[in-house]
């Protein structure tokens, strides 16, 4: 178990050391963290439950993501906490303990990569990498406040990384500089160093903004304030991105009910753009690991216990119609944005919950979060969670999304619009904003 400077971010400590010659690297003197879903040869890849490590082997060979950064010039100093079979946002794990929020120590950390955020976000390492199925680095970044990027799907390797649904995976990372976050992804995607692209325009998806309960001006200002600084108001436009979405992905209607309609709660047409994420999840979960759960019958914590089982238990209606929804939802927004446009969402909808929140309550108060996140899963476009400091003394963050194999666009972008950002969240919390 982790010891409590650790703020039990940690599963066990080792260290990794890079190639002797790690001074020109680009990662040289930098540190770094593992999340428990990644093998690193010779120890067990333990998926956040005991019952998992004791019935797998030690891993004969380390990710390529992994030895990536290594190759790179960082140090690896050991294996984060997870949510169990990563299978929730939550951050809270019965077995191994829920590493501390170190923004906020009475709430959850959000997960599953709760522990590579912690770590982050404590000062422990430079970056720590993660993955992103349905929210598991954009959740806990916005919940610690820190940079998370979920780059586009399939673009980093998943090779050596316990896969959880196919269709979503995404080898994502956490740093409180730009400039880390922007270089670890030029090394695990293999980026070329060329300078950056101004945007062609910034969308502000204002339906996603009213759901938020963060007054919308609090998140928006910020960004928007740097953008008309770095590159004139004009590339700032306006939409309701679920009119949107909903006119262009015709087969979202077959996944509409009467809960999705549900117009005061949420944005029907995002609300069944999750459905989609959340039937495809279990599907391709059920196929990976449903005859494990099956045989082996794990311990599993609250909620994640139901959510598992859920899976275990789902088939494939309406399978293809999902996979049509991917496709057209991928059209839909590459339309919207063009080469150079970047959508503007809230990461998710509310400050970071108390910790031991009723699993009910939690659920529900995470289907409208669900809603947003499941923009980039559906799409494979790139996300990143920008921190907006404290909002009632709690963590409050904006996203940038840009279109699939734009991530060196947008890794830049955050990387030359930060340090206005920060400045602009400074004048707002001064206000007591």
């Amino acid at each position: 178990m982790a010891k409590v400077s650790d703020y039990g971010a940690f599963m066990e400590k080792f260290f990794l050391q890079p190639s002797p010659s790690a001074h020109e690297l680009p990662l040289n003197s930098l540190t770094f963290a593992v999340k428990d879903i990644y093998d690193v040869d010779g120890y067990v890849t333990g998926f956040g439950n005991p019952d998992w490590a004791r019935t797998h082997p030690a891993a004969t060979s380390t990710a390529p993501a992994v030895l990536s950064v290594l190759r790179a010039g960082a140090t690896c100093i050991g294996k984060t906490v997870m949510d169990e079979m990563a299978y929730s946002i939550e951050g809270e794990n019965i077995h191994y303990g829920t590493p501390r929020n170190p923004c906020a120590p009475d709430r959850i950390p959000g997960g599953s990569s709760s522990g590579s955020a912690v770590a982050v976000a404590a000062k422990l390492v430079d970056f720590a990498l993660g993955n992103d199925t349905g929210g598991s680095v954009r959740v806990p970044a916005s919940y610690c406040g820190i940079l998370g990027f979920r780059p586009s799907h399939d673009v980093v390797s998943t090779t050596g990384v316990i896969p959880m649904a196919q269709s979503f995976d995404s080898m994502g990372w956490f740093a409180r500089d730009p400039v880390i976050l922007n270089r670890v992804g030029q090394v695990l995607m293999q980026l070329p160093d060329v300078d950056p692209v101004n945007p062609s325009q910034i969308i502000i998806a204002e339906d996603c903004f009213q759901l938020s309960a963060i007054p919308s001006d609090r998140l928006t200002e910020p960004l928007l304030k740097s953008v008309n600084k770095l590159f004139g108001g004009d590339l700032v436009k306006h939409a309701i991105l679920g009119d949107y979405v909903k006119e262009k992905v015709p087969s979202l209607k077959q996944l509409m009910t009467e809960e999705t309609a549900d117009q005061e709660n949420n944005i029907p047409s995002l609300a069944a753009l999750s459905s989609a994420r959340q039937l495809l999840q279990r599907y391709e979960f059920k196929k990976h690991h449903g005859e494990w759960v099956s045989t082996v019958k794990p311990d599993l914590g609250p909620g994640i216990s139901e959510r598992i089982w859920a899976a275990v238990r789902t088939t494939d209606e309406n399978v293809d119609v999902c996979h049509s929804v991917r496709t057209e939802l991928r059209a839909a927004l590459n339309a919207l944005l063009g080469d150079c446009g970047v959508l503007a969402i809230p990461t998710v909808l509310e400050a970071p919950p108390k910790l031991q929140c009723d699993p009910i309550s939690l659920d529900a108060l995470f289907v409208k979060t669900f809603s947003l996140l499941s923009i980039a899963g559906l799409s494979g476009f790139c996300q990143v969670s920008v921190p907006l400091g404290l909002y009632d003394n709690l963590p409050v963050a904006i996203s940038l999304l840009a279109k699939h194999g734009s991530d060196g666009f947008l890794l830049n972008l955050v990387e030359s619009l930060y340090k206005n950002i920060q400045e602009e969240v400074g004048i707002a919390e001064k206000k007591g904003y």
